[in-house]
């Protein structure tokens, strides 16, 4: 069975996509921050009759980073990895005069670095898989001036161009970043509370993530929407 680590996996889009890779088959190795919920979430998944590993931590800790990958080498490898933790940077989101310094440094450490230290601890297992492949959880927020989402933007451009990057660096496998447009998310009511407009559930993004993993297009930024759009 093909094998997936998926970070920030307790709720929301993790969780969303990890219930449908279960319910294809997949082996998961799970993270969050919030253990609790991460059992939950682990025991439900389990259900579709697939293994999963669930690990919570914090993917800014190299040691953590190092364990989600040892357990993804027992269930036999890394096929996917899906960079989905996220870290706003403040909350609620401020304009730039406001950011605290701090703030963007915990965004750029969790959106960034993080993700670039997993996909270095889990490269000699992507490579030796037959569909190795790297997504990278964008937002919109990465390539359009939205007032106060400047530093979480500016971490998710990072990210893009890293993904970017190591597309072109790694020709065999597929690395894309992904966004998946508006959801109804924790994330972002802790960024705009006050903004109560219905948004879409992430599970009704997830056929997206599915698309590509099924039609492997070459690496590059995909949104959400838009694959939709064109099944």
């Amino acid at each position: 069975m093909p094998v997936a680590i998926i970070t920030g996996a307790s709720k929301g889009l993790g969780r969303a996509l990890a219930e449908a890779l279960a319910a294809r088959g997949w082996d998961l190795v799970l993270d969050a921050r919030t253990a609790e919920v991460l059992k939950e979430t682990a025991a439900a998944l389990a259900g579709h009759g697939t293994r999963v590993t669930a690990l919570p931590g914090d993917v800014t800790d190299p040691a953590h980073r190092s364990e989600l990958v040892a357990a993804a080498r027992e269930l036999g490898g890394v096929d996917l990895l899906v960079n989905n933790a996220s870290a706003l940077g403040a909350e609620p989101l401020t304009r730039l005069e406001g950011l605290p310094l701090d703030g963007l440094r915990h965004a750029l450490e969790v959106n960034v670095v993080a993700a670039l230290g997993l996909v270095q601890e889990a490269l000699p297992l992507l490579r030796a898989s037959e569909a190795g492949t790297v997504i990278a959880v964008s937002s919109d927020a990465a390539a359009e001036a939205y007032e106060t989402w400047g530093g979480y933007g500016a971490s998710k451009a990072a990210l893009d161009h890293l993904t970017a990057v190591l597309g072109e660096e790694e020709p065999r496998l597929r690395v894309w970043a992904v966004d998946p447009g508006d959801m109804a998310t924790d994330l972002y009511a802790a960024a705009v509370p006050d903004d109560q407009d219905p948004r879409p559930e992430p599970a009704s993004v997830v056929p997206a993530f599915l698309r590509l993993l099924d039609e492997r297009p070459v690496s590059g930024r995909y949104g959400a929407p838009s694959l939709l759009e064109a099944r």
